[in-house]
């Protein structure tokens, strides 16, 4: 019986998983541990998704599952087998800005820019769940998104000014 040393080559261990990501159903085959977000920058290409902290404490990483806001560093690609995912690639429509990435623009809501597509994603998220209503609500619902250059202000304007055109509507 051989035993395995780290030399020998060890069996594959994939498994092929469906996921929807920004609108194209792709076939993937995955490690058991490879995380969402390692499988999203490493083997789709999207980078604009970022690894801060990778902990699941700053949110840079955040997605949307099926409308929901996650923290992609926290979770298992493979326990999202048949999910659709959005990626800030994917908010915008063809060659339209979302929304939200014209009022980030707009308010100036970013300084270096590393955490904005988890921002975006999560203010995405935010709008979709219906409950923000206050400017206090946004910043409570965004926190789980940490901004080192602090432009909170900014990044709180922008999501309140495409909160009220929607509501307006």
């Amino acid at each position: 019986m051989a035993t395995a040393t780290l030399d020998t080559p060890t069996e594959s261990r994939s498994i092929t998983i469906s996921l929807t990501i920004n609108g194209q159903l792709r076939r993937l085959p995955v490690e058991p541990w490879t995380t969402l977000l390692d499988l999203l920058r490493e083997q789709e290409g999207l980078t604009g998704t970022k690894k801060g902290c990778d902990h699941g404490q700053c949110g840079a990483c955040t997605v949307l599952i099926d409308g929901k806001r996650i923290n992609s560093c926290l979770s298992l690609a493979v326990s999202r087998d048949g999910a659709e995912i959005v990626t800030v690639e994917g908010l915008a429509d063809a060659d339209k800005l979302h929304p939200l990435q014209q009022a980030f623009i707009d308010h100036d809501a970013f300084q270096c820019g590393y955490c904005t597509p988890g921002q975006l994603c999560s203010a995405a998220g935010l709008l979709a769940e219906g409950r923000a209503t206050s400017r206090d609500d946004v910043r409570e619902m965004m926190s789980g998104n940490i901004c080192r250059c602090g432009a909170y202000t900014n990044i709180t304007d922008a999501v309140l000014e495409v909160l009220e055109k929607e509501t307006a509507k």
